[in-house]
């Protein structure tokens, strides 16, 4: 791996702690739980044990403090032995977390974020609905101030982390109102598991990431105090979209990590598989496709951490957040494809990770922006 001019010494020995716990803990427990579509929250307790929750959150709200490109190598890390692991760790903080963190009141931020740092609890963030994706404008669900409490209708789907016994909650966007141009307001807003009204329900027959906890959540006239509102009224849309920046960071991060793992697998059985009395590794249709490979994921990490490193100077990083998450889950579609090519029948045997991997590398092109839509985002940056 060449080394990036972002990365310090202690980015490295984070890498190093990471990628030795998720080989010792997570690669072991992968495969069965990705059998049995099994969310483990005893897994999730040891990511938290080893730090990985609440990376970036000031020590003394029960964080680590540490910098957004520590967070970035740690997710890239996990995904590079499993993807339901780190889609775990990239949800609860870049979509659970952040937005408390970024938007909520000293009150909220002491009540809620210092549990969230733990591992016992994960949180979510409600913004896609049935016929709300990409859209997200298109949010039905309805929040309306009734005697100084909101109640809210409606429902969303595709929820990371909203279903398990541990989780805790959810921040929700909700139309609040419709604008004099007759635009819709929406306001988020932050509902506890145990509201009255509130219900959740885990997903099931899912191709990617099957050990990761996805739900749909419902609303059925559930109350929460006015002091629940997340910002301001009319903020809602705002805020959850700048939350979904640096979301792509560690979808970017998701991809890169499982590029390299499949890289990784398709470098070890090609030097291992042997054909016409050579490894096929020898063969040079094989040996340019891992040329190829190690190229695009080289690329992909440096636009990444570039990225990360604008978010962390405190300089605008949207456009490139959109970029990394484009061109690294890209890459990771065309790593686990060329990489199932090269194990051949075998790749497409589930007892190989590599099928897992090719599997899990889907979700990437679609959650927290499609490429379609991150190609519009881009467009609008460079035509500007």
């Amino acid at each position: 791996m060449i080394k990036s001019p972002y990365l310090t010494e202690e980015h490295e020995l984070l890498r190093k702690a990471v990628r030795d716990f998720a080989e010792r803990e997570i690669k072991p427990v992968a495969q069965e739980l990705d059998e049995k579509a099994q969310f483990s929250v005893e897994l999730t307790a040891r990511m938290g044990e080893m730090g990985l929750f609440g990376m970036t959150v000031p020590p003394e709200l029960g964080g680590q403090g540490l910098d957004n490109l520590s967070y970035i190598i740690a997710i890239e890390e996990l995904a590079r032995i499993d993807s339901s692991q780190a889609a775990t760790v990239a949800a609860h903080n870049s979509l659970g977390i952040y937005p408390i963190l970024a938007y909520g009141t000293e009150e909220q931020k002491k009540k809620y974020i210092p549990k969230l740092c733990t591992g016992n609890h994960t949180w979510a963030f409600g913004l896609t609905e049935p016929n709300a994706g990409s859209d997200s404008r298109g949010s039905k669900t309805t929040a309306k101030l009734v005697n100084n409490e909101w109640l809210i209708n409606g429902s969303k789907i595709f929820i990371t982390n909203g279903a398990s016994e541990i989780s805790a909650g959810a921040v929700v966007q909700t139309v609040s109102g419709e604008l004099p141009d007759r635009n819709k307001e929406f306001t988020t807003l932050i509902v506890e598991k145990d509201t009255p009204g509130f219900t959740r329900r885990f997903l099931h027959g899912k191709m990617v990431w099957r050990a990761s906890d996805t739900s749909e959540l419902f609303f059925d006239n559930v109350r929460v105090p006015k002091e629940n509102i997340l910002g301001e009224v009319g903020q809602g849309s705002k805020i959850m979209l700048n939350t979904l920046d640096g979301g792509r960071l560690s979808i970017g991060a998701m991809g890169l990590g499982l590029a390299q793992g499949a890289y990784e697998l398709a470098m070890q059985y090609a030097k291992e598989r042997k054909q016409f009395g050579k490894p096929i590794s020898h063969f040079q249709i094989n040996a340019f496709k891992l040329a190829d490979m190690a190229t695009k994921i080289e690329a992909a990490r440096h636009l990444l951490y570039h990225a990360t490193w604008l978010k962390d100077s405190k300089i605008p990083y949207g456009k490139e957040a959109a970029m990394a998450k484009l061109y690294c889950s890209e890459v990771a579609k065309e790593v686990a494809d060329e990489a199932v090519q090269i194990f051949g029948g075998y790749g497409l045997m589930a007892d190989y990770q590599i099928e897992r991997f090719f599997r899990d590398q889907k979700l990437l092109q679609i959650g927290e922006g499609t490429s379609e839509i991150l190609r519009l985002v881009i467009s609008r940056y460079v035509l500007n």
